[in-house]
Order: C-alpha cells, then structure tokens, then sequence
C-alpha cells in the first residue's frame, strides 16, 4: 500500500452480507459525513486557481467541487500534449491539509502517482522537477473511497497548494481527473490593517492638575 494511502472503507465478510451490525450510520449519513470532511474546496480562491496542460482552459478548475458531486462525469480535466496535469491551489487563509481523495479516468488515463508541493505559488512544470514536500502513489479509483494521507506536520500551514500529476497507470498521452477532494482544517487570513487607539478616551488626571496650576499662577501674577 502507498505511502499516506487509507481505502477508508471496508469491503464487508461472506455470510451473505451480515457484515453490518446494528447502530452502523447508514451510507447516507456516511455520504453526509464525507462531504463535510471533504469541504475545502469552499476556501479555495476559485478565480486563482490554475491547472497547466489542461486540453480545455478552465476545465481544471471543475474538479472542485462538493463530495456529494464527485461522481459527475460531465467535469472533468484532460491533459493536453502529454499525461502531466499541474494544478495551483490558492487558498483565502490558512489549511491543515488532512486528507485528500482523486478520481480519475479508466485505469490507461488514471493519475498513478500524485506529488505535492507547499506554498509555492505559480509553479512551471520545470519548478515540479523539484523534489516534492510528499509524493504519493495513485491508485484506480472510481468512487472517491481511496483516501490519501498527507504528512500533517509538513501540510500544517499551507496557503497554496501544487498538486503535480506526472504520469498515469496505462502510459496514455492523456491523463483525466474527475473529482479531486481535499480535507483539513481551515484558518482564515488576518488583514493587516494598523488600528489607531483613542488615548483621549479616558481622561489624564495630570493633565488637569498642570491646567489647574496654571490658572492658579495666571490669577496671582
């Protein structure tokens, strides 16, 4: 099994099906509980973001989207002039990077491996030559059940994220993803901003004693 690599599900015994036991969520509060988890697309910067050799522009961006949605096969990103897909992901604050899920085409166009790359914004295919903070094999997975550690103490502080996909499982020209989940903990950015304190909000006992003085000596003199 890959490194990071969590199928997250359990494929259930014989005994015709009697592998549930009583008190188990059912598959939609499981469905509900996944799609929470798995909502960082809402933090991403969306107008941002980027996806290089993506054959149709803006189709990088589709992959998104809602867990409950994965299974769209209407969005997806293609490669273009060959099987290496690089997405830049900016967030709106600061993430924890939990986990992560990846569907992808039929097995020949199917991601093999997945390398990430940490707060390093506009990455150039040449800047992914660079070894990368973790790399992750990639396996067929279809349904999005398939979920992918990443090193927490290394993702902990991510404001943008690169995910490079070099090359997939059948050595295809082109490499397709449909649905791309990311899981973590979510901080949102602090504005700078200088904040001017009213000192006159409280009067300074001192001052008016020194005003006091003063109209004390301007009578005498």
């Amino acid at each position: 099994m890959a490194e990071g690599c969590n199928h997250g599900h359990s494929h259930g015994g014989g005994g015709g099906g009697h592998g549930h036991s009583h008190g188990t969520p059912d598959a939609s509060d499981a469905e509900n509980s996944k799609g929470l988890e798995f909502n960082l697309y809402l933090k991403i910067d969306m107008d941002s973001l980027t996806c290089l050799n993506e054959e149709d522009e803006g189709s990088g961006k589709t992959v998104f989207r809602a867990y409950e949605k994965r299974m769209d096969r209407s969005k997806f990103v293609a490669s273009d002039v060959d099987e290496e897909l690089l997405f830049n992901i900016p967030f709106t604050g600061q993430v924890k990077l939990k986990g992560l899920l990846v569907i992808g085409g039929e097995r020949e166009t199917h991601p093999n491996k997945m390398r990430l790359f940490k707060n390093r914004p506009n990455m150039s295919f040449d800047d992914a030559r660079a070894k990368p903070d973790q790399e992750l094999d990639v396996h067929v997975d279809q349904e999005g059940v398939i979920e992918y550690k990443p090193i927490v103490a290394r993702f902990s502080d991510v404001t943008h994220l690169s995910i490079h996909f070099p090359s997939n499982h059948g050595g295809a020209e082109s490499t397709e993803v449909y649905y791309i989940g990311l899981k973590g903990d979510y901080m949102q950015a602090h504005r700078h901003e200088v904040t001017i304190t009213a000192y006159e909000s409280r009067a300074n006992p001192a001052d008016h004693k020194t005003n006091a003085l003063n109209q004390v000596n301007h009578m005498i003199s």
